[in-house]
């Protein structure tokens, strides 16, 4: 059995080609579309990595959607998040390589963290995804595929997460930093498609998870994201760093990029905009 060392945070396309025929590597595709979520599932029936099972993200990655409580795409309970795991046929001693088609950013690098958060460093989000896996030309495969059911044991590291109180706190503390990933327009409050409420977070600083990306969408140089994160950040430590997004998905590909600049890892207020507006108490900046 392979030793769980480290693996990622990214892999090329042409280096996963060389594990798909080994039993210590898993590969997961995590295809989503917010308009359809059957849409993912569809796409990787059609065609997929040879041996890759399928992550749902509203499924296997989030928890139930509490109405004005919750975001949403709340985390699950780690111990439930851990039992999905095994279903899946994850288990400790497995090097994880998850995928989807927008750059890690919905999908791909909320597992990558999940894992992680969990205790299972072993993991990796292929660069480039399901678009890069087909321009090199790499064999797909139709059907549905499992894994046999492991035991998938949790660590969970508590640390890697704030909450809203938290979040609200580091807003107005200087020596804090708070990112919101999505896009500007969204930040800016000059367009709103998911959520009820436009704006941001008071405080917060604007830095598109996009802009993780080259135009080839593979992520950027890791010298070209630490410039990007140091202008935002100067020199903040990442315990002092907190992400969001609309619902905490798309925010783990900024930490999954600031982890390939080498800045270290930030932490995820997984509820993200979607729950912080769920109070009206909260201020709301445009």
């Amino acid at each position: 059995m392979a030793e769980n060392v480290s693996l990622g945070p990214l892999i090329s396309a042409d280096a996963l080609a060389q594990h798909l025929d080994d039993d210590a590597w898993l590969v997961v595709d995590c295809r989503f579309s917010l308009a359809d979520p059957s849409a993912g599932y569809a796409r990787y029936q059609h065609s997929h990595i040879p041996g890759a099972i399928y992550a749902h993200l509203n499924d296997d990655l989030s928890g139930p959607i509490i109405p004005g409580v919750t975001g949403r795409h709340p985390l699950p309970d780690p111990y439930v998040a851990a039992q999905t795991f095994g279903r899946l046929g994850i288990h400790n001693s497995l090097r994880v390589v998850a995928y989807d088609d927008m750059g890690g950013a919905l999908g791909a690098a909320r597992l990558w963290w999940m894992l992680r958060w969990l205790g299972h460093d072993s993991v990796a989000v292929l660069d480039g995804g399901w678009q890069a896996w087909l321009a090199g030309n790499f064999p797909t495969r139709a059907g549905s595929e499992t894994r046999p059911t492991a035991a998938f044991i949790a660590h969970p590291r508590s640390d890697r997460v704030v909450n809203a109180e938290e979040i609200d706190a580091m807003r107005v503390d200087p020596s804090c930093r708070v990112l919101d990933a999505r896009a500007a327009p969204r930040f800016h409050g000059r367009e709103e498609t998911i959520d009820p409420v436009a704006g941001h977070i008071p405080g917060a600083l604007s830095a598109p998870y996009a802009d993780n990306l080259n135009a080839r969408g593979l992520f950027r140089a890791p010298a070209d994201l630490r410039a990007r994160y140091r202008a935002l950040l100067g020199d903040t430590p990442p315990d002092k760093v907190a992400v969001y997004c609309g619902s905490g998905v798309s925010a783990a590909q900024t930490i999954l990029a600031m982890c390939v600049a080498g800045l270290g890892e930030p932490r995820l207020y997984a509820g993200s905009w979607s729950e912080w507006i769920t109070d009206p108490a909260r201020p709301i900046a445009t």
